[in-house]
């Protein structure tokens, strides 16, 4: 993450010298946000490929049991017509057994990853303080946890430097990602349609941007989070909860998200380890 590092520490040195800022501090600092857009992209196809996986999970589930199901109407059939002999009748009893199997594997490796996830939630929901909740959101959507928290508690007014009371509620948040290791995280910043005016930040894509990698910074340098898990991005106002005709609706869509997915790899494990003799079956 030393590529956002960088980009922050120009943004504060742009604002400590305002009015004296080069073409090629500016160019450098577009070439930098170009990248982070980049990288943005890239979390958003891999966080769309994790809810994927979790979708595929529960459709095979679903298609198991109707082929469950299929399979014993057959057997029924065979068993009201004894000319079909003992021989198939053998062979559809252990391909149901088989189907349920495999039905037993897909039913586990789902729970798994949902009692992953509520274990996750249930621990940062019990440390928090009464003020912190209601400041915070926690949900669990398609094996993705969100995590999404009110501007208000992470940042200096109409800035995206972390204020000083936000470390007790980050801290929290950090260690649940270290506990969760296997666990990828994005970190991504959120604005409403007022435009920003400031030094070197030039709309809200700036900020929302700013904001994540902000956060993301925090996770790193002061709560030892591994930056390789770490993804910082920025949606601007184009990701709207709530109207931003009103003042309580704004309010809404400033906030910051860190959500948290399986890795890859680990959750196709999971699939995966189906056992041999009920794949055979298919």
């Amino acid at each position: 993450m030393n590529y956002l590092r960088t980009l922050l520490c120009i943004c504060i040195g742009s604002m400590l010298f305002a009015g004296c800022v080069t073409k090629k501090k500016y160019r450098s600092v577009q070439s930098e946000y170009i990248d982070l857009r980049k990288d943005y992209q890239q979390s958003q196809l891999q966080l769309t490929e994790s809810r994927t996986l979790v979708s595929s999970l529960e459709a095979r589930l679903a298609e198991a049991r109707r082929d469950n199901e299929d399979l014993r109407a057959t057997l029924n059939q065979a068993l009201a017509q004894s000319s079909q002999g003992n021989v198939n009748i053998g062979k559809l009893v252990d391909e149901i057994n088989a189907s349920n199997r495999f039905i037993q594997h897909l039913v586990q490796a789902k729970n798994r990853s949902d009692s992953l996830n509520l274990v996750m939630v249930s621990n940062l929901t019990r440390s928090l303080t009464r003020e912190e909740s209601v400041d915070l959101d926690i949900q669990v959507l398609k094996g993705v946890v969100y995590i999404s928290l009110d501007d208000r508690m992470l940042y200096r007014s109409g800035s995206y430097e972390i204020s000083d009371k936000a470390g007790e509620i980050l801290s929290k948040i950090a260690r649940i990602i270290q506990d969760y290791r296997d666990y990828d995280v994005l970190v991504e910043g959120n604005t409403d349609t007022d435009p920003i005016s400031r030094t070197n930040i030039r709309n809200n894509w700036d900020l929302s941007v700013l904001r994540g990698s902000s956060v993301v910074q925090a996770l790193q340098t002061t709560y030892g989070v591994d930056p390789r898990r770490l993804t910082a991005a920025g949606r601007g106002e184009y990701n709207p909860i709530g109207t931003n005709a009103t003042a309580a609706g704004k309010e809404r869509n400033r906030r910051t998200q860190i959500i948290l997915t399986p890795k890859l790899d680990q959750f196709m494990e999971l699939i995966e380890q189906a056992p041999a003799s009920s794949l055979d079956a298919y």
